[in-house]
């Protein structure tokens, strides 16, 4: 039976012979350091496999046998180098067994061949890295890939596509577990965006903006001091001194996403900040997130989120006091 997510302590990292290090160094990054403020238990992570394994340039001493997957809360399954070979057998009974015991499991990129193989994804959608989407598809027809997403939840059962994205899909593991503050600070200390939905397209001609001289560079973080105004895509295109197609045109190569969907994002993102750390109602969170009326933000966060503003609420301080109990 499936864990519930305050058991979600124990975290192991599966490997073997012709596993990604960038992939594996991402998850150990994210999970093996606890970020300032964190009211609960972090996890406890273990790298589990094989005996000696080398990984990448890199050889490394699992702290545990493959046997000991079934044992953990949550497994991640780093990508899997060579995707025109099979996995090992054993790493694919070791994470079909843990699935099995409860365990959640999570691949990132390439990753998703291996819970392919163990059949955690048949029947479900799932992606990986858009240069094997096709590869993934033709070898597992009893999966339904999705090659334009930057990761798939499918509660128990997880995938991501490539490099960055295993750090998305990572984070948002950490704002399920812990909620949305803890998340963005673990992605502040890692210098990346706090959130990128998993629906955003994984290929854009250009990465979210870091340079100063970008044409967005100024205009992204004066937007987020701003959320509770009423701002428009006139209003971006009017600060950033440039025509309104124009704007479109940099926001889609830069983010994958129109302005305007992009601002909603972010007026529901910190809407979910205000009501896991405050107790404001609905109205003053609507206020406070330029969504204007309780109405528009419950309609907004229930398409987005899943939930009402109130059940993410409840759903979030439930969880909360579950874990420091």
């Amino acid at each position: 039976m499936p864990r519930t997510i305050p058991d979600m302590v124990s975290l192991a990292l599966a490997v073997t012979e012709g596993m990604l290090h960038f992939e594996l160094s991402v998850a150990y990054e994210i999970f093996g350091s606890v970020p300032d403020g964190v009211p609960g238990p972090w996890y406890d992570v273990s790298v589990c496999g094989p005996d000696a394994v080398r990984v990448g340039r890199f050889r490394l001493e699992p702290d545990h046998g493959l046997d000991r997957l079934p044992h953990a809360d949550t497994v991640i399954v780093p990508g899997w180098a060579d995707v025109d070979v099979e996995p090992p057998a054993a790493l694919v009974d070791a994470v079909r067994a843990a699935h099995e015991a409860g365990a959640r499991v999570a691949s990132l990129c390439t990753g998703a061949f291996v819970l392919a193989a163990a059949g955690l994804l048949d029947g479900r959608r799932a992606t990986t890295h858009w240069a094997h989407t096709d590869v993934l598809a033709a070898r597992h027809p009893e999966v339904e890939v999705d090659p334009d997403v930057l990761y798939v939840d499918n509660g128990s059962v997880l995938t991501s596509a490539g490099k960055a994205a295993a750090l998305d899909l990572c984070l948002h593991l950490v704002r399920l577990d812990h909620g949305s503050a803890v998340a963005n600070t673990a992605a502040r200390r890692l210098v990346v965006p706090p959130h990128r939905a998993g629906g955003q397209a994984q290929f854009v001609t250009a990465p979210v903006p870091a340079r100063d001289d970008h044409p967005l560079g100024a205009l992204l973080p004066w937007v987020l001091e701003r959320l509770d105004q009423p701002l428009t895509v006139e209003d971006l295109a009017r600060r950033a001194n440039m025509s309104a197609r124009h704007l479109g045109r940099h926001f889609r190569a830069a983010t994958g996403t129109t302005p305007l969907q992009w601002l909603l994002t972010q007026r529901i993102r910190r809407a979910q900040e205000l009501l896991e750390a405050t107790d404001d109602g609905v109205d003053a969170i609507a206020e406070a997130t330029g969504m204007g009326t309780a109405t528009t933000l419950r309609r907004h966060f229930n398409r987005t989120v899943g939930v009402p503003p109130d059940t993410y609420r409840r759903t979030f301080r439930a969880r909360s006091a579950e874990t420091a109990g």
